[in-house]
């Protein structure tokens, strides 16, 4: 270090904002600091007041936000100002910095790894998704602080280096765009017999036009149609020695992904008896499923092995003249169709049953049908190949992000004379 650092508890440099309010009494909109806006953009949004249906914390900017709930994925935002009034879900503690402390420094600062590590070891819930630290917990941190001098050069540092980085990252999401286009695009002209002259125009919706020969048929007359149910909890005793596979909500999240093509495993079962006494159905294998309700809504696969679900799937047992893969791609074809003209409600996604009933698909001879599967299958692997290498330089530099952060605010090497580029080789931190 070339100048003298000291390590204090955070309560000492910088004050908590505690005020709650009712966004209500704001006016009619305000910019909201909530877990799902910093998520996706890393910023608070405008929203109208009446639609906040709980008290927030009052901001008025310049304040460093740090998330409680789940520390390990870091969640910190430094608050702009505004026009409007601001406030923050209660989820986040709000920090202003005091006059020893720079903002920008304290947002670097909560963002190293050993902060991270720090409340990661201190969460006092055992469900890894809902893990929370106490606001003493991280007001009770002791961190490492250069002089304000120093700590100006390193935010400012690390503000030109950082956004280096994310440029980087950014272009690299846009490849991921771009491929995931394509895989798209693919799909619909493999299951629109793309590759075939002697066309005609589509009755269907999310198809332009299909070759001369195709048939077009609706879902229902190729497979028989089923639909799911919950055992009730009120029974304890048909939720032992579960054993089952029992696909919910939550397991059709895991096959959003269109390259899982089959659910194999589930986490969630119930038991025989549980199935014996209810509604709930045992599909067999080659099942093709598909979830109607909130944010998995249109999402399907098909089960790799004998398996039931709740309510809010229904599936399809197909016949001798529909292959379960190629109406697996038909229905993932038509997903933005089905949205955005079946699912009805605008926080809750519905897609109805009768008018799941009514779906058509176009209908080549079987034996084309497997051409087509295979054919999606091989592109698919094609495209998923450069989008793992994609994605792991993206890896890369997110991790060279934060350990660069990390060893800037804690004195590891002089930012005066550094670059970003070089400073991070050989760094653990």
């Amino acid at each position: 270090m070339t100048s003298p650092w000291r390590t204090l508890p955070l309560w000492s440099l910088a004050t908590v904002e505690r005020k709650v309010i009712e966004p209500t009494d704001l006016g009619d909109e305000v910019v909201h600091y909530s877990i799902p806006s910093v998520d996706a953009t890393g910023a608070g949004q405008i929203e109208e007041s009446e639609s906040i249906k709980s008290a927030k914390f009052r901001l008025s900017g310049g304040e460093v936000l740090i998330s409680k709930l789940n520390p390990r994925k870091s969640r910190v935002v430094s608050v702009a100002a505004s026009s409007l009034p601001i406030v923050s879900s209660t989820e986040f503690v709000g920090l202003r910095a005091g006059d020893a402390l720079d903002s920008r420094y304290l947002a670097y600062l909560l963002q190293s790894n050993f902060v991270r590590q720090e409340l990661d070891a201190r969460v006092q819930s055992v469900t890894r998704s809902h893990q929370r630290v106490a606001p003493e917990d991280i007001t009770h941190l002791n961190v490492a602080v250069a002089p304000l001098a120093e700590q100006r050069r390193i935010a400012d540092f690390l503000d030109a280096e950082t956004a280096r980085i994310d440029g980087l990252v950014n272009a690299e999401q846009r490849v991921l765009d771009r491929l995931a286009e394509r895989r798209t695009a693919g799909v619909v002209a493999a299951v629109s017999g793309g590759e075939h002259t002697g066309r005609r125009e589509s009755t269907l919706a999310w198809l332009e036009s299909i070759p001369e020969w195709w048939q077009e048929v609706r879902v229902g007359l190729l497979a028989r149609m089923g639909s799911g149910h919950t055992p009730s909890r009120s029974h304890p005793e048909w939720w032992v020695d579960c054993t089952i596979p029992w696909i919910t909500t939550g397991e059709v999240k895991q096959v959003r992904n269109d390259r899982l093509e089959v659910l194999y495993e589930t986490r969630e079962k119930i038991s025989e008896l549980g199935l014996a006494n209810s509604a709930a159905e045992l599909h067999p294998k080659g099942t093709v499923f598909l979830c109607r309700t909130a944010a998995s809504a249109g999402y399907s696969g098909v089960m790799g092995s004998d398996m039931a679900t709740s309510q809010d799937i229904v599936t399809w047992t197909c016949g001798p003249r529909l292959n379960p893969y190629y109406l697996l791609w038909c229905l993932r074809a038509m997903r933005p169709d089905l949205l955005g003209r079946l699912a009805m409600g605008s926080t809750h996604k519905t897609i109805y049953v009768p008018d799941l009933q009514m779906l058509r698909v176009p209908l080549p001879p079987l034996e084309e049908q497997r051409e087509i599967v295979e054919s999606i299958r091989q592109q698919n692997s094609r495209i998923d190949s450069l989008t793992d290498k994609v994605r792991r330089q993206i890896e890369l530099l997110m991790e060279r992000r934060q350990a660069l952060i990390t060893a800037a605010v804690t004195g590891q090497f002089d930012v005066s004379t550094a670059s970003g580029r070089n400073v991070t080789d050989g760094v653990t931190a």
